[in-house]
């Protein structure tokens, strides 16, 4: 499970990773994303890709973690086969936060790249209208298997796509589970692993403070 994550980073380099082309909001930078807030996702449309904001958390419901997903899980509803096929997007991120328990306490820490470059998850999106007619944009991040540094706190990971991979997912020729699943590998490079401020369990705590790194002494908090 992710249910945290950060997204900083400018507009251009995001542009420049991604080689978006077209931006449809106000974008700026989120230190602590946290499910049912508005997250940045890449689509495509035509031959362009877009940055759009969409809602964390896939409605409507398959299932109970709706800001994660199993592609299988989604393959398996027939409702949501169109999804699989039709409506992949990726997720800029540039890390992840945690907890680290050792004996009775814990404290946040955050995985990142090394060199803290920007990367993209595999995930889906859908589009509807309420019954009072308003239009709803949900997402969901897909999940591989745990690699050996998320392995200490989950037993699942978010699905890191390659450079050539985010090309491949967003291909709207490339379509079946089949073709899909090998995307979605468990991502075996490098990670750093290092303690922040427990402010990042704060939802509405979302500044530049989260993404730094904290002294130990100072990071540990009780019952998280």
């Amino acid at each position: 499970m992710c249910r945290r994550f950060s997204m900083s980073a400018s507009i251009e380099e995001l542009g420049k990773q991604f080689q978006i082309n077209r931006v449809m909001y106000y974008y700026k930078n989120r230190y602590n994303i946290s499910p049912t807030q508005k997250i940045p996702v890449i689509l495509r449309d035509q031959n362009e890709k877009v940055l759009d904001e969409f809602r964390w958390g896939l409605v409507p419901y398959w299932g109970k973690a709706a800001v994660n997903a199993d592609l299988y899980q989604v393959h398996q509803n027939p409702s949501y086969r169109k999804i699989v096929d039709l409506r992949r997007c990726v997720i800029p991120c540039n890390g992840f936060y945690y907890w680290r328990t050792v004996g009775k306490k814990s404290y946040a820490v955050r995985v990142v790249h090394p060199n803290n470059e920007l990367f993209g998850v595999a995930g889906l999106y859908e589009i509807w209208r309420s019954a009072n007619g308003e239009e709803m944009r949900t997402c969901t991040m897909l999940m591989t298997g745990a690699n050996v540094f998320i392995r200490e706190f989950e037993d699942r990971m978010p699905a890191i796509l390659s450079k050539e991979g985010v090309e491949t997912w967003l291909s709207p020729e490339i379509r079946g589970i089949h073709n899909l699943q090998p995307l979605l590998r468990t991502f075996e490079g490098a990670m750093r692993i290092y303690p922040v401020t427990p402010l990042v369990a704060d939802d509405n705590h979302d500044h530049q403070q989260c993404i730094e790194e904290m002294d130990l002494k100072l990071a540990w908090v009780k019952n998280i």
